[in-house]
């Protein structure tokens, strides 16, 4: 029996009303996250992977963005249907974020232990005490040592690992059934970047967490989650398991992403000792084009390309893609 999924997201669409047109950072996105399931966004900067996250948690920036269209389900409940103070019961609580920035994210003048503190009253009933103590617990449990001396820094004193520790122990605080991690390592050396995506790993399975990771990095996604989707420019134009999708990518911008990636095997060229890169910038989000629109910097682009924008198409075995190649 399938089992029924914990968020669904379907025809999304989150728009930018700015000086220069309407820019359409999310561009009718649909997908699901099944309970205790880690799934991946990637895609080069620009492609609406951390909009679609935060119009999940519906903290969309107005003005200028808006939710113009689609719907967002969490757990049975229809997330845009909710009032202010209805949906700030959920953020934090049923569902958190882990921010991509730590020392934006903490705010500098309390110690770490009053802003978890904080979070776990919002969100559950116990006393201050109870609060304190259970903040001094979750330290412990992302790792964090001596954690009754570091709950009385403040962020300043911390290193950027442990900050992001911090975060991620303030986001489990509550043990919420979906997390949200925008680029979770992307200011962290390789070392603590690998010992966080660990720790996020097994704090997922330990609590039956699902997570939704957004990455421009393929190499977190292809040791971290199990399902990923590739977005460009807005819209979803692959999704496949992990393995499925880096065994053999079929939508020719992730081909690109793949060749792109650095290796000691074959990613330079002969001839110039260079990355291989996809040529081309993204397309300007309030002026796309008519037609596909990765199809300026396609490599098997033909003339049926100029025809229509593709739908994502779902094929035999399980896979989805947006491409006409597949149609």
């Amino acid at each position: 029996m399938k089992t029924k999924p914990l968020l669904e997201v379907r025809n999304l669409k989150t728009h930018f009303f700015t000086y220069n047109g309407v820019a359409k950072a999310v561009d009718d996105v649909s997908f699901d996250i099944a309970p205790g399931e880690m799934v991946g966004i990637v895609g080069e900067s620009g492609s609406g992977k951390s909009v679609t996250a935060r119009s999940v948690m519906r903290i969309i920036p107005s003005p200028p963005g808006k939710i113009v269209g689609g719907s967002i389900a969490f757990d049975g409940r229809a997330l845009l249907e909710l009032s202010d103070k209805q949906m700030q019961d959920v953020r934090g609580n049923q569902i958190s974020m882990i921010f991509q920035e730590p020392m934006t994210a903490l705010n500098p003048v309390y110690t770490v232990g009053y802003q978890l503190r904080e979070v776990i009253l919002k969100h559950q009933d116990k006393s201050k005490a109870q609060a304190f103590e259970l903040a001094e617990e979750m330290l412990r449990l992302v790792g964090i040592a001596s954690p009754d001396q570091r709950i009385k820094e403040y962020p300043f004193q911390m290193s950027g690992g442990m900050r992001q520790r911090v975060i991620i122990a303030m986001a489990l605080a509550c043990r919420p059934k979906l997390i949200l991690a925008d680029e979770p390592t992307t200011a962290l050396d390789v070392t603590i970047q690998a010992q966080i995506l660990k720790l996020i790993r097994e704090l997922s399975d330990e609590l039956g967490t699902a997570m939704l990771l957004i990455t421009h990095d393929l190499g977190v996604s292809a040791e971290t989650v199990d399902r990923v989707l590739v977005m460009y420019a807005g819209q979803v134009v692959e999704e496949a398991s992990t393995d499925d999708l880096f065994g053999n990518p079929l939508h020719p911008y992730t081909e690109g992403l793949m060749t792109s990636m650095p290796s000691l095997a074959s990613d330079l060229t002969k001839d110039s000792g260079r990355l291989i890169e996809i040529p081309g910038v993204v397309p300007n989000l309030t002026n796309l084009p008519g037609n596909c629109y990765f199809y300026a910097r396609c490599p098997k682009r033909t003339d049926h390309c100029l025809e229509q924008i593709p739908e994502l198409k779902s094929l035999d075995n399980g896979r989805k893609v947006r491409c006409i190649l597949y149609e």
